[in-house]
């Protein structure tokens, strides 16, 4: 299952990047096909990286030296397929797109999947966290907008029209209010809940990684 997840998200990954232009003119031009091969190796890129430079230089008439940069790839996937490098990536949250030796997955995987636990983990607290400021500061927006609404409605010379408008608008500025109130809780709670998910998965790697 896990690792249906993890090739559904390199899909995902590669059609992103297949929608962007890959290489400049200047690399195109340089043809340094061993040197591009390597780095995208050391990067964890599919082979398939390599369509996306063909494509990327056939406006300039130039065609990739597939042999070189399919060699030097392989190269470039040694310094990658690690365990090291399996909990770097998982850690920065980026993608695994299935190109590493069935024994090279034996340590690379279980480092990515921890790195990536970690990584979600770690991203939900961000996001709870964001939401519960969101929140708040839309409190503090709609209590100072309640504030003048309800100074206005004090004030002299308002035909009963004006009034009763300004009534309306003070029923719904309590009422979001109470939504970003609600709001707010909730994020609170997802909060506590998502710090204690850090502190587990913290306390689960402790001793084998550098959390």
């Amino acid at each position: 299952m896990k690792r249906l997840m993890i090739a559904g998200g390199a899909f995902a990954a590669a059609a992103l990047l297949s929608s962007c232009t890959t290489m400049s003119k200047d690399e195109c031009l340089a043809g340094a096909w061993g040197e591009k091969g390597y780095a995208d190796g050391a990067s964890g890129y599919p082979m398939t990286r390599l369509d996306d430079h063909a494509k990327a230089c056939a406006k300039f008439q130039i065609a990739p030296n597939s042999a070189a940069y399919g060699s030097a790839r392989e190269d470039g996937l040694r310094t990658y397929c690690t365990f090291q490098r399996g909990w770097e990536e998982g850690r920065a949250g980026n993608a695994y797109y299935g190109v590493c030796r069935p024994e090279e997955e034996q340590a690379f995987l279980p480092a990515y999947r921890d790195g990536r636990m970690l990584h979600e983990v770690e991203d939900a607290y961000e996001t709870a966290e964001s939401a519960l400021n969101s929140a708040e500061a839309r409190i503090e927006n709609r209590e100072d907008k309640l504030e003048a609404k309800e100074r206005e409605l004090r004030g002299d010379g308002l035909t009963d029209e004006e009034r009763e408008r300004i009534r309306d608008r003070i029923q719904e500025v309590r009422g979001e209010i109470r939504d970003a109130r609600r709001n707010a809780r909730e994020a609170r709670d997802a909060l506590d809940q998502a710090e204690w998910d850090v502190r587990r998965v913290r306390r689960e790697l402790s001793g084998r990684y550098p959390v």
